[in-house]
């Protein structure tokens, strides 16, 4: 299977990001190539497409299984398995989100709240500590914006993507609106 140039660029392109959010080069082009391709493709024809050897190919996509980013297909009458990327790149956004949350910012969390929790014998502890606190709140409010991402549906996420800035005139708008409530009622 030879790539054509466009999809070659892409493909490499992703192996070079791969390694700037954390996984290898080999795992970044396999998922690239999953994911621009037309049909499901075996773990052969990934290594013949790459020119990987085969043993890469099936540690990648275990790798790739393991965050839940490839999905196993069997055609009949072929007793090989055939992988590949999901179609909704917001369901790939979810995903994403979901196992990054699960193996980074979970254990953050945990620890966060494992400090807070002890008593501090110091000013610098104090400090540090309250620090903490700060760093604690704000990836907790992150979390639960994110749970919330989380729930909605493909279309009312792009929508919401989509507002961008169009989301602090809102908040601007209401801060007003509640200033202007509270001043009627004070005399």
């Amino acid at each position: 299977m030879n790539l054509q140039p466009l999809t070659q660029r892409f493909v490499l392109h992703f192996g070079e990001m791969g390694s700037r959010w954390g996984i290898n080069r080999t795992v970044g082009q396999i998922y690239a190539l999953l994911f621009v391709s037309a049909k499901p493709l075996n773990a052969d024809e990934i290594a013949e497409a790459l020119a990987f050897s085969r043993s890469n190919v099936s540690m990648g996509l275990k790798e790739l299984a393991s965050w839940n980013l490839v999905r196993l297909h069997h055609l009949p009458n072929d007793r090989r398995e055939y992988f590949h990327a999901p179609e909704d790149v917001w369901a790939i956004f979810r995903t994403l989100a979901a196992e990054r949350r699960k193996r980074e910012i979970d254990p953050t969390l945990s620890m966060l709240r494992d400090a807070l929790l002890e008593e501090p014998t110091a000013d610098e502890d104090v400090h540090a500590q309250a620090r903490m606190k700060e760093m604690h709140d704000l990836i907790e409010l992150g979390t639960s914006w994110l749970d919330e991402v989380q729930k909605m549906d493909s279309a009312s996420l792009a929508r919401l993507m989509k507002m961008g800035s169009q989301v602090q005139k809102l908040i601007q708008v209401t801060d007003r609106v509640k200033q202007v409530f509270k001043s009627e009622k004070t005399p």
